[in-house]
This record gives C-alpha cells, sequence and structure tokens, in this order.
C-alpha cells in the first residue's frame, strides 16, 4: 500500500536532528504494524500534490503551527484537495491541522479553544466502537500526545463522534467510509513533546507547561491508535 504524507510544516530546525521530521515520525509510527507500506512525501505548502488523484491509496496529513483559518492560499488548494478525495472516496487521515481542515472543508467549525492550549497527554473517551476498532483501550479510555489551540467546535455534516473530553470534544471523527481524523498527535514521541513545550513554555505559562510536562507520566496509546488507523484504510 502508497501512502502520501501531506506535509502542511516542518519541525523546527534545533529539533529536527534529534527528532526528525513529520514523515519520519508517520513512518515510524506505521513501520512496526506495517513493514510493506511505501510512502510519498508531498510539500503542500510549496503546492506539491500528485500528478493523479489516485497515485497513492491513502493520504495522510500533518499538523501545522498555522491555523485552518488563516489568509494562506495554499491551506485553500489543500482543503480543495481533500474535498476532491472525498469524492472520489480516497481514504484519507487527518491529524490535528488536518482533522481541523476537514471540520472546515464540510461545514464544520475551528476556532480557539476558550481552554487555551492542550498539551502533554490527553484521555479521550470513546464514543463509537467503529468495526474497525479490531482492539479497544482500557475502560474505552484512549490517550495521546496533544499540542494545539485550536479545536473543531462544532462537526461538520453527517460526521460520526469517535471519541472525544472535556477539554476537546469533537477529539476524533470520522467521515463516511473514507475519511478518518484525529486532533491529537500519535506520531510524536514524549521526548519531542517535553522539548516542545519547553519551546513554548513562556506562551503556555507556568500552570499550562508544568501540567503538561507532568502529563508524560502517563501511558500513551499510539501503538493501539495506529492500528486503528491501518485496519480502517485497509477495509
Amino acid at each position: 500500500m502508497k501512502i502520501g504524507i501531506l506535509q502542511c510544516d516542518s519541525v523546527r530546525s534545533q529539533f529536527k536532528g534529534q527528532y526528525g521530521d513529520y514523515p519520519e515520525m508517520i513512518t515510524s509510527l506505521f513501520h512496526p504494524f506495517a513493514p510493506t507500506f511505501s510512502y510519498e512525501v508531498y510539500d503542500v505548502v510549496a503546492g506539491h500534490y500528485p500528478a493523479l488523484l489516485d497515485a497513492c491509496d491513502v493520504y495522510i496529513t500533518t499538523g501545522s503551527q498555522v491555523s485552518v483559518y488563516d489568509d494562506k492560499a495554499w491551506i485553500g488548494v489543500l482543503q480543495a484537495f481533500i474535498i476532491r478525495l472525498r469524492k472520489a472516496k480516497i481514504k484519507l487521515i487527518a491529524i490535528c491541522f488536518g482533522h481541523q481542515l476537514v471540520a472546515q472543508a464540510f461545514g464544520g467549525t475551528v476556532g480557539k479553544s476558550v481552554k487555551g492550549w492542550g498539551v502533554g497527554v490527553h484521555a479521550m473517551q470513546v464514543a463509537t466502537v467503529a468495526p474497525w476498532m479490531d482492539v479497544l483501550p482500557i475502560d474505552g479510555v484512549c490517550q495521546v500526545l496533544m499540542s494545539h489551540q485550536d479545536q473543531v467546535l462544532e462537526l461538520p455534516a453527517r460526521a460520526k463522534l469517535i471519541a472525544g473530553s472535556d477539554f476537546c470534544p469533537h477529539a476524533m471523527f470520522q467521515l463516511d467510509e473514507s475519511i478518518l481524523t484525529i486532533q491529537g498527535h500519535p506520531e510524536f514521541s514524549k521526548p519531542y513533546a517535553a522539548a516542545l513545550m519547553g519551546f513554548r513554555r513562556e506562551l503556555l505559562g507556568t500552570p499550562v507547561f508544568t501540567a503538561g510536562i507532568d502529563s508524560l507520566t502517563r501511558r500513551t496509546d499510539e501503538q493501539l491508535i495506529a492500528q486503528w488507523v491501518i485496519s480502517f484504510i485497509s477495509r
């Protein structure tokens, strides 16, 4: 299976040498469970896209430091591409920025959360047990690293809520049989999350930073999420 990674940003230069860039994080997440997957990276910020829509079997969006509602031409182009993917029933896995862009593309609402930044390990309660969930998390709670200020405030029409929390009610949703989105970052490692929080310490403020760092002692379920994604795209 060929995976097209729609790269919407890059890891900061001071972290890239140690933690890799977003495409490397994504391939590392899936490789233990799907070692035969191949990958093609498209820098969508620079306007790079496949010549044919079906050049890849599945597409995955990365996160980004910009907001989906920012006035940037490349965001509009990517949103149009996502709409084309849905019409063609080509599968898309949308992470963080991509999760929000999918919501925006199909009539949902995205904005800054009144609760502020979400960083560190957050718990999502499973709201819908989908057929592609071959294994369920402990007590129905899936824990994942988060790093966001914007979030989906209102789901698009026909979206199925998969998981959420008090902090982020629409943390994971599905559209039709082809699109699966998640606000969290299953591709992040805890050391990278700690480094990113350290870089943003002043912006986050001491209480949010401290709570985020302390949360890193909790379990994370990125392996479970990776298996869910593989099951979803394999159906």
